[in-house]
């Protein structure tokens, strides 16, 4: 019998493969992009992350930096308070800034959603610090099925394309983000309200230092962990660029719609 062969990870790129990840993109709905930060970036960014969860938790951010819709205000991890959320967190930290700005994200932007695309940094959550890990206390272990674009469909800030930066390799042990390919091309109908296996869904795992792009219109649902942590443990830094009008000023939060189950 001859032995198994498997093929490469679909949708794998290096950040020299724009070409690629823009046509892989436009009609999958999503790309990952590798050797985009070197380690001594990512340790910078994860301490930096981590000091400000730790300033968050200590109440000495201006609470722009929380937030209760995202996040439980009474979620517990080893019985002590614990955010899952840090906020805006490219006006906080120089590395997550420059993180956000890599040139192969800036690059793709600009081909995906035109030459005057922007980063949404100071309004709507901003670039987002996410940790996320299971726990009976825990206030964030899993998103179910929704498209970025409902958060929001009354706006003139489409099209958009998210970006995440893996501070932690994904897994079933710590969580995996569920996609069903080419959906961006269509409408929300069908989706399901929770968790439920969906035809075509594929499993999107990303190393540390991965870039994981997707479409604001594509159906994705993050998969619960496994794993007790330190092993059920996935962070990441995630934020959007957009191609549509930039918000006013103070635009805030109040018209944010809470689309997918948790």
């Amino acid at each position: 019998m001859d032995p198994l062969v498997f093929n490469a990870d679909p949708g794998l790129f290096g950040p020299d493969e724009i070409d690629d990840i823009v046509t892989f993109l436009s009609t999958n709905g999503f790309a990952r992009v590798r050797s985009v930060y070197d380690s001594a970036a990512l340790v910078k960014l994860q301490a930096d992350m981590e000091l400000w969860q730790s300033e968050l938790l200590a109440g000495s951010l201006p609470e722009r930096h929380g937030t209760v819709i995202l996040d439980d205000p009474d979620a517990m991890v080893d019985g002590r308070a614990f955010a899952h959320y840090v906020t805006e967190v490219t006006l906080l930290s120089q590395i997550a800034d420059a993180c956000a700005h890599a040139p192969v994200i800036v690059e793709t932007m600009r081909r995906m959603l035109g030459p005057q695309a922007w980063l949404l940094d100071d309004d709507r959550f901003g670039v987002v610090y996410q940790d996320a890990r299971p726990g009976i206390s825990s206030g964030y272990s899993r998103i179910g099925w929704h498209s970025d674009w409902q958060s929001g469909p009354h706006l003139d800030i489409w099209p958009s394309v998210a970006f995440t930066i893996h501070l932690d390799a994904t897994s079933p042990a710590n969580g995996f983000l569920r996609v069903v390919p080419g959906s961006h091309l269509g409408g929300t109908e069908g989706m399901p309200p929770g968790f439920e296996k969906v035809p075509g869904e594929i499993a999107l795992y990303c190393d540390v230092g991965d870039v994981l792009l997707h479409d604001a219109r594509l159906w994705h649902a993050a998969a619960r962990a496994t794993d007790d942590p330190p092993l059920g443990v996935r962070r990441h830094v995630r934020g959007s660029w957009h191609g549509g009008a930039r918000l006013p000023a103070g635009h805030g939060v109040d018209d944010f719609i809470k689309n997918a189950k948790r």
